[in-house]
């Protein structure tokens, strides 16, 4: 070895040792994993939202009572459950060791309070509320949850394990209004949010929890031992998909959440990189239509846009790839237990020509139509332009307003008129898991103002949803499915506009990664930088 290399070599590592010194962290302390992940972090309430990064967030700091493992089986995870003769009373115990971040123990009135909280937030947790006569703790580790008619409610809702998943927090981070974000960042979880290198939307650091107590089984699916092997995690912001790309080869970053479909040729067939599928992270396109406002109000305006829209342009725009991607008219997701091909001849093909000959029929006026456009997300970015086009080939006049998914998500929660902040249609992506549940998919769900941005009112598939909740008959929870499928359709809820797989690419060097509903980054393991 020549001078110069010596030299140039422990200067390097020098250089790299009082970073890490400045950055209050060890050598041996340095096992940290960079991702991107599908979007920027710019909140911290894992219940306020349904926005996936949310979700993502709440299963590094946060811990479930329930979870499901990867065969769908409902497991304990905080808590073990016992139910009364009757199937109407729940008793929820408290494991041991749990503890949350500032080393306070976790309490059942911690977890009552939690449940309250999240059962506003949720669709599936506002169906368990509505038929809960009482929820009370029983002691300092246990509750009880009753009901008023025999249901495994309690379980499906406790182990939902995606849209608005149910974390526990503590009482006082609880007591906030649902629609007022906690402050707290104290979880539970595996992993601690490090606050004093969180930078909103550009990076957040999570460190391991090392009083975490994980289960004794091993992991599986989002059950199972918590056991997190690698010091540090942390999320790096690159809204640029091809300069994400080129960190993951430059070894920059270790690991892409969503590496977009056209970019997979970089990496396939290089032994330096594992790309990954995991079926319950894949995803259902949808377009959501605004019923309070004109002319998303009129049944058959509506109607002309589930008419003028088509899957495949959007999915080649989307994916390319064909053998990646889709196209199947069931609202709960293709090949699901509730698959249902009700309303194909409406769906999958864009009918431009029936679209205008309706919306003649329907008087419509030209009213412009609000199309919010997300730009910043891979999956989303390509959904405008297409929507955009094809709704204006089916007779509509349509204003596409591009902006970020952050923008987006504000802007979707206005009531206002489309011309005073408000809108007429977004779209957007919900994973498998979320949609194959019929309870608990905001896609369908119909209360009106209770109801998933849109308000849909929609009386009878809320009829059909209470009897589904109810019923323990797996015949007649197929045929509530289906009726609920074709209302959907009918009344224009929620337009399908098929699937696509998502692509996880990682280092060589990142291990173990479970297959489960979500990304998640115990068990994960790193070898070497």
């Amino acid at each position: 070895m020549s001078q110069p290399s010596f030299v140039r070599r422990h200067l390097k590592a020098a250089v790299l040792c009082a970073a890490m010194a400045v950055a209050g962290i060890t050598t041996a302390q340095a096992q940290t994993i960079n991702a991107v992940m599908h979007a920027p972090l710019r909140a911290l309430d894992p219940v306020i939202s349904t926005a996936y990064i949310l979700r993502n967030y709440g299963y590094m700091v946060y811990d479930t009572l329930l979870a499901q493992d990867a065969s769908n089986a409902i497991q304990p995870q905080m808590a073990s459950w016992k139910v009364s003769p009757d199937g109407k009373t729940y008793t929820f115990t408290l494991r041991e060791g749990l503890k949350w971040h500032d080393g306070t123990p976790v309490t059942a009135a911690d977890c009552v309070a939690s449940l309250q909280r999240w059962s506003k937030a949720d669709k599936l947790g506002q169906l368990m509320a509505s038929m809960l006569t009482e929820m009370k703790t029983t002691g300092d580790k246990s509750f009880d949850m009753t009901f008023n008619v025999p249901t495994d409610i309690a379980l499906r809702a406790l182990s939902k394990p995606s849209g608005v998943a149910p974390f526990m927090m503590q009482a006082s981070a609880a007591a906030a209004p649902i629609g007022q974000p906690i402050t707290s960042t104290i979880g539970s979880g595996p992993f601690k949010f490090n606050a004093a290198e969180y930078k909103p939307g550009v990076q957040a650091v999570f460190d391991k929890y090392t009083d975490y107590v994980p289960r004794s089984e091993p992991a599986s699916g989002l059950a199972g031992g918590k056991v997190v092997k690698v010091d540090r995690v942390k999320w790096i912001t690159m809204p640029d998909a091809m300069t994400a790309v080129t960190a993951l080869m430059g070894g920059e970053v270790d690991f892409i959440e969503q590496t977009p479909h056209d970019l997979l040729p970089m990496l396939e067939g290089n032994a330096d990189y594992t790309l990954s599928v995991y079926k319950k992270q894949g995803s259902q396109n949808l377009a959501r239509l605004n019923f309070t406002q004109p002319p998303f109000d009129n049944l058959k305006i509506r109607q002309a846009a589930l008419l003028a829209l088509g899957q495949k342009p959007l999915l080649d725009a989307q994916v390319g790839n064909a053998k990646m991607y889709s196209t199947c008219a069931a609202v709960f997701g293709c090949g699901s237990t509730y698959a249902s091909d009700t309303g194909k001849d409406k769906i999958i093909e864009a009918q431009p020509d029936k679209a205008k000959a309706l919306l003649k029929e329907a008087g419509y006026d030209n009213t412009p139509i609000v199309l919010l456009h997300a730009t910043d997300l891979i999956n989303l970015s390509p959904m405008g332009p297409v929507f955009a086009q094809q709704l204006r080939n089916g007779g509509f006049n349509v204003q596409m307003l591009s902006m970020d998914w952050a923008t987006v998500t504000a802007r979707r929660a206005s009531k206002a008129a489309p011309s005073a902040g408000g809108w007429n249609v977004f779209s957007t992506t919900n994973v498998l898991p979320d949609v194959a549940d019929p309870l608990g998919f905001i896609g369908v769900a119909a209360g009106g103002d209770s109801a998933w941005f849109g308000w849909p009112n929609v009386p009878a598939i809320e009829e059909a949803r209470g009897k589904m909740a109810r019923t323990s008959d797996p015949a007649e929870a197929k045929k509530l499915a289906e009726e609920i499928q074709r209302q959907v359709i009918d009344q224009v809820v929620m337009i399908p506009m098929g699937e696509f797989t998502n692509v996880t690419s990682k280092r060589k060097v990142i291990g173990n990664q479970l297959d489960a509903a979500a990304p998640v980054f115990w068990n994960m393991t790193k070898s070497g930088k």
